[in-house]
């Protein structure tokens, strides 16, 4: 984690580059294709980079999101762990009522499960029993994902790296929190389930199992990851565990349906139009 290809001289530009992208819905050229060789590390000082930009100009770290949690998201993205991001203050959108697109890019949706700690977690030897002592609920959630970064190149017709997502804040930009907290012995969470339902049209469905086989490892994992940083999760903070389905398309008039089951059902419908639509 400490090679590093991108001087801290320019991190501060290209954080500027992803603020201005996201303001103006014009999403940047990958940065790996600007930095051969890029690493985690350039890619984590760079998301970091972007985060304390957005903290001086008045936002607050509200928690977490861990992603690419899948193993089949893993082997898409050529890695063999998870990533993470910040959860802004701003980014927290309200259940059952209109989402304005226009504060996003290219936004997709994903189903996933948050827990909200109610000690802090200091890694390095955080465990999965550790963090479900730690967390005061776990709640049914949904995370907008978003495109600062171009998924596709415009110059080199090359998807981007992993290496751009992290970057890109894990690509996050939202996040509803909705349906039934429950304490996390309340129930087996490995077979906590969802159904992501797109204009009446079930388009996902999947279980918690599928993330890292318990949800609570990844916060774990996170914990741990933070650690060498000097930096902890906080009592307070909520963490969206990663999603246990495949991103889905928003489109200006979509009403999703996140049912899940026993841990309840919300909704949400998205009007007019993103900003790189």
């Amino acid at each position: 984690m400490t090679t590093r290809v991108i001087p801290d001289e320019q991190l501060a530009a290209l954080a500027a580059e992803l603020e201005e992208a996201e303001r103006t819905g014009r999403p940047i050229l990958p940065f790996s294709e600007r930095f051969p060789g890029m690493t985690f590390a350039d890619a984590y000082a760079a998301q970091r980079a972007w985060v304390d930009l957005k903290v001086r100009s008045g936002r607050r770290v509200l928690g977490h999101k861990i992603g690419l949690t899948s193993r089949a998201m893993q082997m898409a993205s050529q890695i063999t762990e998870p990533d993470y991001g910040a959860l802004l203050d701003d980014m927290f959108l309200e259940p059952n009522g209109d989402i304005d697109l226009s504060r996003f890019v290219a936004p997709k949706v994903e189903v996933e499960l948050a827990f909200l700690l109610r000690a802090d977690l200091r890694g390095p030897h955080v465990t999965l029993f550790d963090v479900l002592r730690a967390t005061e609920y776990v709640t049914p959630a949904a995370e907008i994902i978003d495109a600062r970064i171009q998924r596709v190149s415009s110059v080199t017709g090359k998807p981007r790296r992993v290496f751009d997502t992290i970057s890109d804040n894990a690509a996050n930009a939202g996040v509803i929190v909705g349906g039934r907290a429950v304490k996390p012995d309340d129930l087996d969470l490995r077979w906590a389930a969802a159904l992501c339902i797109r204009n009446g049209v079930i388009e996902e469905t999947g279980v918690a199992a599928g993330v890292l086989g318990h949800p609570a490892t990844g916060i774990a994992w996170l914990a741990n990851r933070l650690a060498p940083h000097g930096e902890h999760l906080r009592a307070g903070e909520l963490v969206l565990a990663g999603s246990f389905t495949r991103p889905v398309d928003i489109s200006s008039g979509d009403v999703f349906t996140f049912d899940y089951g026993p841990l309840g059902t919300f909704s949400c419908r998205f009007t007019g139009e993103a900003r790189g639509a």
